[in-house]
């Protein structure tokens, strides 16, 4: 949470010993500068220097630094002092700013190497594509089955609504920020490097994963068709494999589609998305048959209590349901990884992922409900449950049209891993973060070859050899983990200083800063300043009589605290929630007192997150009732992580340790950041008034270019000594 301390402060290299000099007059208004780089005041402020020696002040202000200059010599000798070989707070706090530095966004954020050309209609199609695959003709029947009944119409709505909450996330970050990278660039731009590298590291699994899982089920699929002619083929030919983590044979089919999908993306975003337009309409039409033909031929009676009634599984089953259908709507996210190639994302990126869950929403609850009422709930075949539901009703020509459905739908989830993954490698590569080699764009076609080359690859590979159905629980881990970082994302960039570019969705963090001419400006300036509207992360001007005790707070300190409190009180929360009558043995008493403490204190922390301002732009969509959204989102997704298996989190922490040492092996030192921070390295300036206030500003040395243009400038914010 060390980034969240960032907020409405900029990034610098400021080292924890710091040495104040001089004293009375000359001492006044002293720029104090760290490492070799410092430079003297402008003329203005040395106006400063002798009004305050006029006004007999000067005398005062030596003894204020003369007492800083003690503590800061004092902190000085005890890093010195220090035992050898242990590192030094200095050295630490480096570190830590290294790891929590943020992405800004440099210029105009519609610039870009990649083409624009895809419209709102084609983002929203890519969000249908991804959402609507396999899940449709294969989880219906089974949570119908297995988890709900007919009462799976009700999971599917429940999910729907789940899912908005990290979708609206999604929304405002693609319109705000609309470049490549998805999760990982919402992360890097408002939490932090470490943060990010590690969401795109774990996205990156996800869609490799997903991508050959959807590859695999694509084949079995066909392979039924056939009365499983392929599979008998290889296994007489190539035989059955009896080794952990493999699979039974390889699939050369599902390899083979992978190559076909991975050329075919390689060739553009506009080809890619046409044929994901042929390929999702085809799919919508079967969808519009399957429903229309299923109303035509159900019966009321399958809901009836002959047959177990609507909820034969009762709440707790309705719950399960929820809980696997929410995966169901996993691919809206490929809308915002998409949104550097969009021609408009401020307009069509939130249009997009609305109209795109809408639909997909309304088809689930049509086919579930279709579904249990055409044949019973309990005797429905969880593998194939609309192809066979057809059969049984005699209708068999409509059962090969299901299959024709199927396989486009799954042929729509793996072009999209494909379109997808590569871009996370590639906004990644163009950071610093990862290899050098993936940032390169094709000059015909515009998009990252060698990115999707080796994505198809690796997919291709896992498709022929593994044992995906292991590895698939990875998809919940990596996708819940990005819907919380975003939806905190969310919060921490809501109570951020406005950027001071007025380009397009710019996000660089930090204070506006401005330069007066004099001491006398300063201080007849401040009194404007404060009456004037409260910038984001301060108390709101209507609540400061009553919370009169949080004005002493540093502007978004408060903010800082009230989010990790939140976070820590949502995991707690969810803890008792899942694991309060099971795994943790607690007494009925003591389960209430633990549910009712955390409920009031993640209650109470977004009341305090309420109570301050926050960024208003009319230019870009927001997200409604921050902070609630993001909150219930971040609560949903702990609840969600929590119940799974410990296996899963074990796979996960060793996949995580492989990506911290690509990253401090590679990551921290190629990071374009860390390659400007070299280059141009931090200036550390003090400034004491005569009222005791001291304003420290932490500034990147600006290149001569720039320097010609930016004035040097001075920070607003005071803190008491």
């Amino acid at each position: 949470m060390g980034t969240m301390g960032s907020l409405g402060a900029s990034d610098s290299e400021a080292g924890s010993a710091r040495r104040y000099s001089g004293g009375g007059a000359r001492g006044w208004g002293r720029v104090l500068s760290l490492g070799r780089h410092q430079r003297p005041l402008a003329p203005g402020w040395r106006s400063a220097q002798s009004s305050a020696s006029s006004s007999g002040d000067s005398r005062w202000v030596a003894a204020s630094l003369a007492g800083r200059t003690q503590a800061r010599e004092k902190t000085k000798a005890q890093l010195l002092t220090m035992a050898p070989g242990l590192p030094s707070t200095t050295s630490l706090a480096r570190l830590c700013q290294k790891l929590n530095r943020l992405k800004p966004l440099e210029g105009s954020s519609m610039e870009t190497s990649l083409q624009r050309c895809l419209s709102t209609l084609d983002l929203t199609l890519l969000g249908v594509g991804g959402m609507v695959g396999s899940g449709l003709y294969v989880l219906t029947g089974t949570v119908a089955k297995q988890m709900a009944g007919p009462a799976v119409l009700v999971s599917f709505g429940v999910a729907a609504v789940a899912s908005l909450l990290a979708a609206l996330c999604y929304a405002e970050f693609g319109a705000r920020v609309p470049r490549t990278g998805s999760a990982y660039l919402f992360t890097y731009v408002s939490m932090g490097e470490l943060w990010a590298f590690l969401i795109g590291w774990n996205v990156l699994l996800e869609y490799l994963i997903g991508g050959a899982a959807v590859a695999r089920a694509w084949s079995g699929y066909l392979d039924s068709v056939f009365s499983h002619r392929i599979r008998n083929f290889t296994e007489v030919h190539v035989g059955v494999w009896q080794v952990p983590f493999l699979a039974h044979y390889p699939d050369f089919l599902a390899t083979g589609i992978i190559i076909l999908a991975s050329a075919l993306v390689s060739c553009g975003a506009r080809i890619s998305s046409w044929f994901n337009h042929v390929l999702s309409t085809i799919s919508l039409v079967i969808i519009l048959f399957i429903i229309i033909m299923g109303f035509v031929l159900a019966q009321p009676h399958n809901w009836s209590p002959e047959e177990g009634g609507f909820a034969p599984f009762g709440f707790s089953g309705i719950l399960a349901g929820t809980a696997t259908c929410f995966f169901a709507f996993v691919g809206f996210d490929v809308i915002a990884a998409s949104c550097e190639e969009a021609r408009n994302p401020k307009r069509a990126v939130p249009i997009a992922i609305a109209i795109s869950l809408g639909l997909v929403a309304s088809a689930y609850i049509l086919v579930s409900t279709m579904l249990t009422l055409m044949v019973p709930w309990h005797s429905l075949d969880p593998d194939s449950a609309l192809a066979d539901a057809f059969y049984r009703r005699g209708y068999s020509w409509a059962g090969f049209i299901v299959a024709v459905g199927s396989i486009c739908a799954m042929n729509t989830v793996l072009l999209l891993n494909l379109f997808s993954g590569p871009r996370i490698i590639y906004a990644m590569a163009i950071d610093g973060l990862f290899f050098q080699a993936f940032a390169h764009v094709h000059h015909r076609t515009q998009v990252p070859i060698v990115g999707i080359l080796v994505f198809g690859v690796l997919m291709a590979f896992m498709a022929l050899l593994l044992d995906l159905e292991a590895l698939v629980q990875f998809l919940s881990v990596g996708t819940l983990l990005a819907y919380t970082f975003v939806a905190t994302s969310i919060i921490v960039l809501r109570f951020q200083k406005a950027p001071p570019s007025s380009s397009p969705g710019s996000a660089s963090p930090g204070p506006v800063p401005k330069e007066y001419d004099s001491f006398q400006d300063r201080t007849r300036l401040v009194g404007t300043e404060q009456a004037s509207v409260p910038e984001p992360g301060q108390l709101r001007p209507a609540l400061r009589p009553y919370l009169g005790f949080l004005r002493g707070c540093n502007p978004g300190a408060t903010v800082t605290w009230a989010l990790g409190v939140m976070v820590a009180s949502a995991i707690i929360l969810g803890c008792v929630l899942v694991f309060g009558n099971t795994a943790l043995h607690l007494p009925n008493w003591g389960y209430i007192l633990l549910l009712v403490l955390s409920t009031t204190v993640f209650v109470l922390s977004l009341l305090v997150l309420g109570a301050h301002q926050q960024q208003r732009r009319q230019d870009t969509f927001q997200v409604p009732l921050v902070p609630l959204t993001p909150a219930l989102s971040i609560l949903l997704n702990i609840c969600l992580m929590l119940n799974l298996s410990y296996l899963t989190w074990l796979r996960f922490s060793i996949w995580l340790l492989i990506g911290l040492l690509v990253y401090f092996g590679y990551g921290i030192w190629h990071s374009k950041e860390n390659r400007q921070e070299l280059q141009w390295p931090a200036t550390t300036r003090y400034v004491v008034f005569p009222d005791g206030s001291l304003e420290e500003t932490v500034q990147a040395v600006q290149p001569p270019s720039q320097a010609l243009v930016q004035e040097p400038s001075r920070t607003e914010q005071l803190t008491s000594p």
